[in-house]
Parts: C-alpha cells; sequence; structure tokens
C-alpha cells in the first residue's frame, strides 16, 4: 500500500537522501530510463544506488552515470553491467533548457529518487549547486531550530 504522501500508482524504490544536503537544488525533472530487463527486475528487488550518481548532456541526449544498479540473482551470463551509463528520456525542450546551465552556469543534474509509476521506471533529477560547508552547518542549525520550536508548540 502507499504511503499518504505519495501518489497512488507510485513505488519509491530508492531516494538520494544525500543530495539535498550536499547541493542546493533549483528545479527538478522527471525522466524515463532506458534500462535491460535485467536492471528492472533487479530494481523491483531494491537492488540500486544512487549515492555517487550525477547526470550530463552529451550530444543533444541526457545520460546518467555511476548509477550502480546490482546483478540480477537469477540472470544468466547476459546479466547487465552495474555501473553502465543510461539513457535518460527527456523532451528536446527540456534538454535545451538544461544543458547551458550544467554546461555555462557549472550547475550539476543530481538525481533525486527513483521510482516505478504505472509500471514505468521513473528517474526524478534536480539542477543544483554543490553546497560549501558553512551552507550545509546553516541548514543543519535551521533543520534543529524549527524541530525545537515544533517540539514547543507541541508541548503547548
Amino acid at each position: 500500500m502507499a504511503r499518504k504522501s505519495e501518489p497512488a500508482g507510485i513505488k519509491i524504490i530508492a531516494k538520494n537522501r544525500r543530495a539535498r544536503h550536499e547541493y542546493e537544488i533549483f528545479d527538478t525533472w522527471e525522466a524515463g530510463l532506458v534500462l535491460l530487463g535485467t536492471e528492472v527486475k533487479a530494481l523491483r528487488n531494491g537492488r540500486v544506488n544512487l549515492g555517487d550518481s550525477y547526470g550530463e548532456i552529451r550530444e543533444g541526449e541526457a545520460w546518467i552515470l555511476k548509477m550502480h544498479i546490482g546483478p540480477y540473482e537469477m540472470g544468466n551470463r547476459e546479466n547487465h553491467e552495474p555501473f553502465r551509463r543510461r539513457k535518460m528520456l527527456l523532451t528536446r525542450r527540456e534538454i535545451r533548457k538544461i544543458r547551458p546551465k550544467v554546461e555555462e552556469q557549472g550547475l550539476t543534474l543530481v538525481p533525486l529518487k527513483i521510482y516505478f509509476k504505472k509500471g514505468l521506471v521513473k528517474i526524478q533529477i534536480g539542477l543544483g549547486r554543490g553546497k560549501k560547508l558553512y551552507d550545509k552547518r546553516d541548514a543543519k542549525a535551521k533543520k534543529d531550530l524549527e524541530r525545537r520550536i515544533a517540539k514547543e508548540i507541541g508541548r503547548r
């Protein structure tokens, strides 16, 4: 059964929780992924790691690199490579909008979560800039303060 925060028909496979800590995310997009059969079966088993992955635009196409999808246990010798480059399915308009920001402004395409939506594998990518150490400290202090305020309001 889906959680209350998830829309119906969406099953989250993995989230990149570190992404919002490491990057300041400005904009997000949903993209499809071109996958092999054993990759989809491995995703159904939850064998994915988004930790060090990132996206790039090359020759007018969007790609996701360093995303680890573990091998499918029941696969044969035709099993997939865990760290292969995978194509993201974005519209031409979205790619034209993202490309100058990545190339000229020095922003990064960061995968935020990967999920099944109506039986298809989708990935949510965000356009972000890496945070400095002091930005991370400020964000943590702000989060702690909000948590304390909420706790005090709850007591009263």
